[in-house]
């Protein structure tokens, strides 16, 4: 993130969110707010979102960024049944979860950079989005503030189970501020969890999908926000070791769960992208 500059990759994630709203039937993510939350504030660039929506490289993503939000809510809503009410967005960038929770009981943080944070809350404000009751914005400068201490401030409670969703942020980490969130996802109560997406290493995939990554490496690093992290499952596995239990799943398990019986070409191809999700 630069400082002060609210992150241009969130933009770019909630026009696909909209534009599979729009345009992708059956829906993967049922999210009514998505282009909601947008209003009138970006007319160009959803525009061009929707006429690029059918090339190869578009579907592609377009079909992870809703498989990875459709994957933490389903293990979402495991981790309610089994009792768990706070749920923590790390990097909820322009998520719209909250308003739309159909959890009763269950407590929302929205973790990010302040001034994301405040550029949302203006769209909200613009959108006639009401934040429910059941919100808590955390607001975190990690060049000068812990994500504890914040979380703390706002009512979270480290002495109950939580799910963390952290979703697209990853691969812009360092690893020692990967290792710090773990570590702080790890130190909760039995029954805690997270869900998160990441990349493999660029050496290890075919010539086709370097091409590709490079593409969206040069996007997101010329939007300020360069790709930094990445792991093979054996690494991250092991960068994981304190959780119980670990599902780690990429392209045939994602199609076969959230793709199959589609008579459009949306789904996700390529080894790039996985999703993970750990369990204390």
């Amino acid at each position: 993130m630069q400082d002060g500059i609210p992150s241009r990759t969130a933009l770019g994630v909630a026009l696909r969110r909209s534009v599979h709203q729009l345009y992708d039937q059956p829906l993967v993510l049922d999210d009514p707010v998505a282009a909601r939350i947008l209003g009138s504030a970006y007319p160009d660039e959803l525009q061009q979102a929707e006429v690029e929506r059918n090339g190869t490289f578009a579907e592609i993503f377009r079909a992870f960024l809703v498989a990875r939000s459709r994957y933490a809510e389903d293990n979402l809503r495991t981790a309610v049944e089994a009792g768990v009410r706070q749920y923590v967005l790390l990097g909820a960038g322009l998520d719209t979860f909250a308003y739309r929770n159909p959890h009763s009981g269950l407590r929302v943080f929205e973790v990010d950079h302040p001034a994301t944070q405040a550029w949302k809350q203006d769209l909200l404000r613009r959108s006639g989005i009401e934040a429910p009751s059941s919100l808590r914005f955390v607001p975190v400068d990690f060049e000068r503030q812990g994500l504890a201490d914040q979380l703390g401030a706002a009512g979270f409670d480290f002495g109950t189970p939580a799910f963390f969703a952290w979703l697209g942020v990853v691969p812009y980490l360092t690893i020692e501020a990967f290792r710090g969130t773990v570590g702080l996802i790890a130190g909760g109560p039995t029954g805690s969890g997270a869900a998160l997406d990441y990349v493999v290493p660029r050496e290890s995939l075919p010539f086709h999908e370097r091409l590709a990554r490079d593409l969206l490496a040069s996007r997101v690093r010329k939007a300020g926000e360069p790709f930094r992290l990445s792991f093979t499952p054996e690494q991250i596995a092991s960068e994981l070791a304190e959780f119980r239990q670990i599902e780690d799943i990429g392209s045939k398990e994602i199609n076969a769960r959230y793709f199959t019986g589609r008579t459009d070409r949306l789904g996700f191809k390529g080894s790039s992208g996985r999703l993970l999700c750990a369990w204390r």
